[in-house]
């Protein structure tokens, strides 16, 4: 079952989160779960996990983001992406549910060209960890972004909690569906 939680104060977000059982030492959530929060973001090149983003030196900044980060307690890597667009496709959902029409690529979501989230998943020895952030504010980025106050959503807090509820609701659905499937056998 996964715990939810959204955390009243605000948290720089600095890379320094996605570290195994962050959430449980920093909110007493043991087992799987997933935490929102608000705050400015600030990844020096030297704390990206996203190889392609270290290569290219660009460092990722917002004045004000809605983070998520999410940790599960199985270390398959590949899961976790599947996870991590899953999130993903639960921003987009909720976003398209207040008429806000995105486009998706990959894991990030976009409104013509200007970017609304970053995202990325990652392993460590006992589990995985998917951050994803959508912007609130974006004067000062370094690339073209949008952000929610753009976008018109103004009830922050409630979004951040449909989100996360979106996304539990899915990996039930997922959990359910893999239960209830009958087993093929075959005769020899």
């Amino acid at each position: 079952m996964l715990k939810t939680l959204l955390v009243k104060e605000e948290i720089k977000y600095d890379a320094s989160q996605l570290r195994p059982h962050w959430i449980y030492r920093n909110h007493g959530l043991l087992g799987d779960a997933i935490v929102a929060f608000f705050g400015p973001v600030q990844v020096e090149t030297e704390k990206m996990m996203d190889l392609k983003d270290i290569r290219e030196k660009e460092a990722i900044y917002s004045p004000r983001m809605l983070s998520f980060i999410a940790e599960h307690f199985d270390t398959d890597l590949e899961k976790a992406i599947y996870r991590q667009f899953i999130l993903t496709m639960a921003i987009k959902e909720e976003l398209e549910g207040r008429e806000i029409q995105l486009q998706r690529i990959g894991d990030d979501l976009y409104q013509d060209r200007a970017k609304l989230s970053v995202s990325i998943a990652t392993s460590t020895v006992v589990s995985t960890l998917i951050h994803t952030g959508i912007n609130v504010e974006t004067h000062g980025t370094p690339v073209k972004t949008i952000g929610l106050n753009e976008l018109g959503v103004t009830d922050l807090s409630a979004f951040a909690q449909n989100v996360m509820l979106r996304y539990k609701m899915e990996l039930e659905r997922i959990y359910e569906a893999r239960c209830k499937s009958r087993a093929v056998v075959f005769d020899l």
